[in-house]
């Protein structure tokens, strides 16, 4: 499953990595957060299914639609979500039976995510409640043969969920318009007792583009805003404090220098605090 915010291009070679496997039964399922972005109905096929959102929902509710419609049709699958600026590397997607067939303790799987270069560019996710720390791990374990190792967040760059595992139809949480839905998703099922775990043996490659960086404003609005709702949901008063102060002062220094980041960021601060008062 791929979110399209203008990004057909994108899509149609991450399709194009998925097109030649014939081992397994799948469907490529697009929602659409773009309208007007016409070009992405020539993708449609037999096993490319378009959900049209009607506007852009953000990232999360996004997710949703097409978690929800996947769930009707079928409780049992294995959603592997994807962004659009990346594609599967050679036989990935034939091992992800396997793997969960296996492993049937995992509910939340992420994989390897390389650079088109080839560097490691997400290998594990850490949080630290005590300072608020989200750390991105880049270690790279491709020569390890542990089949997964726990962690405690995945990227939603490349994530799979294995439904069956669900009593409901897991859910991103709709605050969050986009950036940190995924260390969200990861902590609350996490809460559940749900696996959340990493594995090598399923990789991507990340091509970053300029789709979330179209309007720099937006971004770091977005970004600044999920940042502290995670701290206050994940933290303490104290952490949450001291992170916003710095994420202020930051703000303040980067006004002369780069005006669009730092008013970026002082209009999430704005919302976050419209929000909490």
């Amino acid at each position: 499953m791929a979110i399209n915010y203008y990004s057909s291009q994108l899509i149609a070679k991450l399709i194009n990595s998925i097109y030649p496997n014939q081992v397994i039964d799948y469907k490529i399922i697009i929602v659409n957060n773009s309208p007007e972005d016409k070009s992405i109905q020539d993708l449609k096929t037999d096993k490319v299914v378009i959900l049209e959102s009607g506007e852009n929902l953000g990232f999360g509710k996004a997710c949703n639609l097409g978690l929800n419609w996947i769930y009707q049709q079928n409780q049992k699958a294995i959603v592997w979500l994807i962004n659009p600026d990346a594609y599967l590397l050679p036989k990935a997607l034939e091992k992800v039976p396997a793997l969960f067939q296996n492993h049937p303790e995992l509910s939340i799987l992420g994989t390897i995510i390389y650079t088109t270069s080839g560097d490691t560019w997400f290998a594990s996710g850490e949080f630290i409640p005590k300072n608020g720390a989200i750390i991105t791990k880049t270690i790279d374990f491709q020569n390890s043969q542990i089949p997964y190792l726990k962690t405690d967040w995945v990227s939603g760059c490349s994530l799979l969920i294995n439904l069956q595992k669900f009593s409901i139809c897991p859910q991103f949480d709709p605050e969050y318009f986009l950036y940190y839905e995924d260390f969200d998703f990861c902590q609350r099922y996490a809460k559940q007792g749900h696996l959340i775990a990493i594995t090598n043996q399923i990789g991507v490659v990340h091509q970053p583009s300029a789709i979330t960086g179209k309007n720099a404003v937006l971004k770091f609005q977005h970004s600044t805003y999920s940042y502290l709702l995670t701290l206050e949901r994940y933290t303490n008063k104290i952490v949450l404090l001291l992170r916003f102060v710095r994420l202020l002062l930051n703000a303040i220094y980067l006004l002369p220098f780069n005006p669009k980041v730092a008013l970026g960021k002082f209009a999430g601060i704005s919302l976050y605090l419209r929000r909490v008062f």
